[in-house]
């Protein structure tokens, strides 16, 4: 039986992470947006003020997949929530359970730290990660919509709404 492990990223795993990023990007076919760099990913990640966390999957010692993660609040439960930006494995190791130990980790973590629950967002074509999620007991917040501003439209914005001001 191959070892399946789960552990917290350190410094040292920032092109790992980053290498991850790009083939998740590249599954999502959404390669022309990944534009994280090596520095500033490593200032985020490991830098003087964290603003995400990542966890490792090994299969047999060998990284297979990430999850990065970070905190939300829910006003309405009063306390914090774990946002699951990223999870993938790597094609070769689908099916070995890392994906699962992945979420079962960040699961313990939530009720370690108090959280009211962990949650994420996942592309409404992607029937086989949808399926994998429900199966795990997970569910779809069908009342829900995403709302994005990035961009120029961020700039916009923060220079005092749609139109500068």
């Amino acid at each position: 039986m191959t070892t399946l492990s789960v552990r917290a990223a350190v410094p040292d795993d920032i092109d790992l992470i980053l290498g991850f990023i790009r083939a998740l990007a590249d599954y999502e076919q959404l390669s022309h947006e990944a534009r994280a760099d090596r520095d500033v990913l490593a200032r985020h990640l490991f830098g003087e003020r964290p603003m995400a966390e990542v966890l490792v999957a090994e299969l047999a010692g060998a990284p297979v997949g990430f999850a990065l993660f970070f905190h939300n609040f829910s006003t309405f439960e009063g306390r914090p929530g774990i946002y699951l930006e990223d999870l993938f494995v790597a094609p070769e190791a689908r099916g070995a359970g890392a994906g699962k130990a992945l979420l079962v980790r960040l699961a313990q973590l939530a009720i370690e730290r108090d959280c009211a629950r962990l949650e994420w967002a996942v592309l409404d074509w992607n029937q086989p990660a949808i399926d994998f999620y429900h199966a795990l007991g997970a569910r779809s917040m069908e009342d829900w919509t995403v709302n994005r501003v990035d961009g120029e439209a961020l700039t916009r914005l923060a220079s005092g709404g749609p139109n500068g001001g």
